[in-house]
């Protein structure tokens, strides 16, 4: 029987700070979304309202802590530090002969942290703190292949390898 559908999961990761493990220490990593801002176009004799791509908006995520990490936090509380967050996962492929493939997919993040939650408490319950930050710089790849990347810094977007503003750049000077 031929191979017809294939289905990617992937259920979990493991997050490093500055090149330091943090597994089993994080409960919930919320990352960024890679969003564009719209303009709206609209001029007479068009029939309908357009909107163009002008920008980036911020890059914001959150980590949900599963303990209180005091490493981790003398990094979380500095918010004029870059820290350096890779999160790393396996993307495993379901076919109907089974788990087909599994290929590793690596987010890289250079990040700020702009707030530090102090611990939540209740009773006989783990304590529940999160942190917030913003990104400068994304990227990800999936098995060794770049998907995309930003640089919010360097004025730089890139999908597959390939810069979207190459002439951008070039055109402002930059």
């Amino acid at each position: 029987m031929a191979e017809k559908i294939a289905i990617n999961r992937m259920t979990n990761c493991n997050v490093y700070i500055n090149g330091s493990t943090l597994l089993g220490r994080i409960a919930e990593i919320e990352l960024p979304d890679v969003k564009t801002k719209q303009l709206e176009h609209k001029a007479l004799g068009m029939i309908g309202d357009l909107e163009f791509p002008s920008g980036f908006e911020k890059l914001e995520g959150k980590i949900k802590w599963a303990s209180v990490e005091p490493d981790a936090m003398l990094q979380v509380f500095n918010p004029f530090v870059a820290v350096q967050l890779m999160v790393r996962s396996s993307m495993e492929s379901f076919t109907n002969l089974g788990r087909t493939n599994e290929r590793p997919v690596i987010i890289y993040l250079d990040v700020m942290f702009k707030v530090g939650q102090m611990p939540n408490f209740k009773p006989n319950e783990n304590v529940e703190q999160e942190s917030e930050f913003n990104a400068t710089y994304m990227k990800q790849t999936i098995d060794g292949k770049d998907i995309v990347e930003i640089d919010l810094l360097n004025n730089e977007y890139k999908v597959g390898g390939v810069s979207l503003l190459t002439n951008y750049r070039k055109n402002i000077g930059g």
